[in-house]
C-alpha cells in the first residue's frame, strides 16, 4: 500500500490490513507488531497506543482515498485502465477498513463519518448538482455508500462470488455507475415527491 518502507509506515499498513480483516477491537497490538516485523515498544513508541494507531490509520485512509478519488474523477482517471489497475486492489483495502471503523460505534467512528461527510459536501460544492440542503445530501451519500459495504457478506453471498476477488468488485462498482448515472425517477415522479416531502418538513417546522 506504501512506498515508505519505514517503521511507522509499516506498522500503519500492517494495522490498516488487521483492522480491516479481523476488526477494530479484536486486534490487538502485538498481532500488529508481529505483522509488521517490530517489536510491540516500536509500536507504541511511534504511536503510544492502540487508540492512537487507530487515529493514524483513519487519517491515512481517509486522505488517501480522497487523493484516489479526486485523481480518478475530478483527473479523468476512471478512463486510465492501467491507472485504476493499480489503485483497485488499495482502494478495495481502505474501503474495507473504513467500514471496520464505521462498525464499531465508537466516538472515533462517529468523527470519521463527520469527516467524511465534510469530503462529500466539497465534492459536492464542486458539481453541477443542486441540493436544497447539501449537508443532508452529502450525509445521505455517504451513508449509502458505506452501508453497500457492510453489506459485503451478504452481497458476496447473495451473487455466489468472493467480492475480495477484483474482477468481482469491478463488477459491484459497475453497478453503482449504472445506478448513478440513470435516474431512478421521471422528473414528474421527483417533483411530486419533493412537493410531498417539503409539505411535510415545513409541518413539522411550523
Amino acid at each position: 500500500m506504501s512506498s515508505d518502507l519505514t517503521a511507522r509506515a509499516r506498522i500503519r499498513d500492517s494495522a490498516i490490513r488487521l483492522f480491516a480483516e479481523k476488526g477494530i477491537v479484536p486486534t490487538t497490538i502485538r498481532d500488529i507488531a508481529h505483522e509488521a516485523q517490530v517489536s510491540s515498544g516500536l509500536l507504541r513508541h511511534h504511536f503510544g497506543s492502540k487508540d492512537g494507531l487507530r487515529d493514524a490509520c483513519d487519517e491515512f485512509a481517509l486522505g488517501r482515498m480522497t487523493v484516489i478519488r479526486t485523481a480518478m474523477i475530478a483527473r479523468g482517471g476512471m478512463a486510465d485502465a492501467a491507472f485504476v489497475g493499480t489503485v483497485h486492489p488499495e482502494s478495495m483495502l481502505l474501503q474495507r477498513y473504513l467500514v471496520r471503523s464505521m462498525m464499531d460505534g465508537s466516538a472515533s467512528a462517529t468523527a470519521m463519518f463527520e469527516k467524511l461527510v465534510e469530503v462529500g459536501e466539497q465534492w459536492l460544492a464542486d458539481q453541477p448538482i443542486e441540493s436544497k440542503d447539501p449537508r443532508v445530501y452529502a450525509t445521505a451519500l455517504v451513508a449509502m455508500q458505506m452501508g453497500m459495504f457492510m453489506m459485503r457478506d451478504q452481497m458476496a453471498q447473495v451473487l455466489g462470488v468472493d467480492l475480495n476477488q477484483p474482477a468481482n468488485h469491478a463488477r459491484l462498482l459497475r453497478a453503482t455507475v449504472e445506478i448513478f448515472a440513470q435516474p431512478l425517477l421521471d422528473p414528474t415522479q421527483a417533483d411530486q415527491a419533493y412537493v410531498t416531502l417539503d409539505r411535510l418538513t415545513a409541518a413539522e417546522e411550523s
